[in-house]
C-alpha cells in the first residue's frame, strides 16, 4: 500500500482531490436515489393535476397582437398588471396543493415501508439470541450473527425501495447505477468492511491477541465493522514512549482494510509462545566449550521447567501441519564468529507476553555466573573499545603527550 511521506505537498493535494472526487460521486448517488423515489410520484401527479385542473385554467397567458409595438430597449415598459400577479399566486397555490395531494396519495406506500422496517427490526431482535444460543462458543459465531443482521436490513431496504419506486425494473436499473457510484465514493469503507468479513471467517486475529499490523503493534481490544482498536505495545524500532514489548497505555485504531493491503503478524493466535535469544560476547581467548556449558546450565536451571510443555505442544502443531519436527525441549547455546570476538547465543522458548521478564532475569543470572572467581582468565567478557591513533608529520604513529 502506498504511504504518504510526511511533509509531501503533492501527496496531500492528491489526498484532497481523492476526497473531493469521492464526495462528488456520493452526492451524485444520493441525488439519483432521490430522483428515483420522486420521479414516479411526479408522473402520477401529472395525471391527477390534469384531471383536477383543466388546461384552460392551469396557466394564465398574455397575448400580444402581431402588429403591436413593443417598448424600445431604453423604455421601462408597462408595470405588471394585477391579474398577472394573481395568476402567479394561484399557480403557486395549485403547485403546493398538488404536492400535498401527491404525498397524501402515497401515504399507503409510506405505511408499508414503515411496516417492513418494523418487521425487520423485530426479526433481527428475535433471531440474534437464537443464533447465539445455537452456535454457542463457536469462534465465528459473532461474525455469523452480525452478517445475518446486515442481510436482513439490506433485504428490508430493497423491499422498501421497490414499494416506493413502484416499478421493479426501473428500481433494479437505477440501483445498479447508484451502486456503481457508491462503490467509487465509499471505496475505503467497503474495503474495510471486506477486511472485517475476511478476518471474521479466517480468524487472522481476535480480541485479546497480540498482533503487529503495518506500523501498529499491540493487543487487540475491539473489532468493529470498519476499524480495529488495539492497546499499543512498545517495541524497538517502532518509536513511542516505551522501547520494549510492554503496554504504553495508548489506544490505536486502524482501518480493517489493512488486513487486505498489509501484513498481519499474530504472536498469540494458536501458540502463545515465541522463540527468543540472548547473545553473550566472549573474547576469542576464552574457553568456548566451557562457556557453552556454563550458559546452558544457567538457562536450563531458569527456563527448563517452563519450556518443556510448550515445546512439546509446538512439535505437535508442526507435525499436524506436515512441517519439520525437531523442537528442542531445553534451551540451546549456539556459537558464531563476530568481528573480533565470539558470540554465544542462548535460544529458548517463552510466553510472548513475558518475553522481556525472562530475558531480563536470564541476563542477570548469566552476568553473575561469569563474574565468579573460578572462571577468571577462562571466560573473558568483551566490552566496546575505541582506539585513537595519532599520525605524525612523517606518517608514523606517535603517542599523545
Amino acid at each position: 500500500m502506498r504511504r504518504r511521506r510526511p511533509g509531501d505537498p503533492l501527496a496531500g493535494a492528491r489526498g484532497r482531490l481523492r476526497l473531493f472526487r469521492q464526495a462528488t460521486l456520493l452526492a451524485v448517488a444520493i441525488t439519483s436515489l432521490l430522483l428515483l423515489l420522486v420521479a414516479p410520484w411526479e408522473a402520477g401527479l401529472a395525471v391527477d393535476v390534469g384531471e383536477q385542473f383543466p388546461a384552460s385554467e392551469a396557466v394564465s397567458t398574455i397575448s400580444v397582437e402581431p402588429n403591436q409595438d413593443l417598448p424600445e430597449r431604453g423604455d421601462q415598459g408597462p408595470e405588471p398588471s394585477e391579474p398577472i400577479g394573481q395568476a402567479a399566486a394561484e399557480e403557486a397555490a395549485r403547485t403546493l396543493e398538488t404536492l400535498w395531494y401527491g404525498m397524501y396519495g402515497n401515504l399507503p406506500k409510506f405505511l408499508v415501508v414503515l411496516g417492513v422496517i418494523a418487521v425487520a427490526w423485530v426479526l433481527v431482535q428475535l433471531v440474534r439470541p437464537l443464533l447465539r444460543r445455537t452456535l454457542k462458543r463457536w469462534e465465528k459465531a459473532n461474525a455469523v450473527v452480525a452478517l445475518f443482521g446486515i442481510v436482513i436490513w439490506i433485504f428490508a431496504a430493497g423491499i422498501s425501495l421497490s414499494v416506493l419506486a413502484g416499478d421493479i425494473r426501473a428500481l433494479v436499473g437505477s440501483l445498479g447505477l447508484i451502486g456503481l457510484a457508491l462503490s467509487w465514493a465509499l471505496q475505503t469503507p467497503i474495503e474495510s468492511f471486506s477486511g472485517w468479513l475476511l478476518n471474521s471467517f479466517k480468524g487472522y486475529y481476535r480480541v485479546g491477541d497480540r498482533v503487529a499490523v503495518g506500523e501498529v503493534f499491540g493487543d487487540v481490544y475491539q473489532i468493529d465493522y470498519l476499524a480495529t482498536t488495539v492497546w499499543e505495545i512498545g517495541s524497538p524500532g517502532r518509536g513511542g514512549f516505551v522501547q520494549a514489548e510492554q503496554p504504553t497505555g495508548r489506544l490505536i485504531t486502524f482501518p480493517n482494510n489493512e488486513v487486505l493491503a498489509g501484513t498481519v503478524v499474530n504472536l498469540t493466535r494458536d501458540f502463545p509462545y515465541v522463540w527468543d535469544e540472548l547473545t553473550v560476547p566472549l573474547a576469542n581467548e576464552s574457553d568456548l566449550g566451557l562457556g557453552m556449558r556454563v550458559l546452558t546450565d544457567v538457562a536450563r536451571e531458569l527456563l527448563g521447567p517452563h519450556m518443556s510443555r510448550p515445546a512439546h505442544r509446538y512439535a505437535e502443531i508442526l507435525e499436524r501441519a506436515g512441517l519439520e519436527v525437531g523442537v528442542a525441549e531445553e534451551p540451546q547455546v549456539f556459537v558464531s564468529m563476530n568481528e573480533s570476538w565470539t558470540d554465544l547465543t542462548i535460544r529458548y522458548l517463552v510466553n510472548a507476553r513475558e518475553r522481556r521478564k525472562w530475558k531480563s532475569e536470564l541476563t542477570v543470572r548469566v552476568m553473575d555466573e561469569l563474574k565468579k572467581e573460578k572462571y577468571a582468565g577462562r571466560l573473558i567478557n568483551v566490552y566496546p573499545r575505541r582506539q585513537i591513533q595519532f599520525i605524525g608529520p612523517e606518517g608514523l604513529a606517535v603517542k599523545p603527550t
